[in-house]
């Protein structure tokens, strides 16, 4: 089908502002979604964001925290590179390293569009043997920049593929 986009949400919800992907997942189903557009919330499971990247979408735009170094809060907008090792010696359907998964997904022959990471950087994951639930303020209140930023995307995305882009002019 011409024109279709998954938004995959990834993050572990019991380690703090990992679940940004999952929070910003959960955020854009209670919107109004076009019926091309998958939204889907894959927490830790990362054979099935894989077997997902196999089924053909235009683009797949996945959110997830990622650590650049700059202020908790920071979104980043990146297409992210899948060339690398292979991953098959050391498979865990319950990890989600974004990149490992893409990586998984190309060995099986995907993704087959175009990979976007919208990642937001974390202040806190919480002890590290603990774990925390919630996002810290600052990633929270980053999701609804992310939500505005990927229904921005998206209506891009969805023009490009029409064929309903405007024109670029040159400068």
């Amino acid at each position: 089908m011409k024109g279709r986009i998954l938004i995959a949400g990834i993050g572990n919800i019991f380690h703090g502002d990992d679940a940004f992907g999952v929070e910003v997942a959960q955020r854009l189903l209670t919107r109004p979604i076009a019926a091309e557009i998958s939204v889907v919330d894959f927490g830790i499971r990362g054979f099935d964001l894989a077997y997902a990247l196999l089924d053909g979408y235009e683009t797949s735009i996945l959110v997830d925290t990622v650590q650049r170094g700059e202020a908790p809060g920071t979104l980043y907008l990146m297409e992210p590179e899948v060339d690398g090792p292979p991953v098959a010696a050391e498979r865990n359907g319950h990890g989600m390293d974004p990149v490992r998964v893409l990586r998984l997904a190309k060995e099986m022959g995907g993704p087959s569009g175009r990979v976007l990471l919208l990642g937001c950087e974390p202040e806190t994951f919480g002890p590290e043997d603990e774990g925390q639930m919630g996002l810290s303020d600052v990633v929270a209140k980053a999701v609804d920049a992310a939500v505005f930023k990927i229904e921005a995307l998206v209506k891009k995305e969805m023009n490009h593929v029409n064929g309903t882009e405007p024109e670029r002019r040159a400068s």
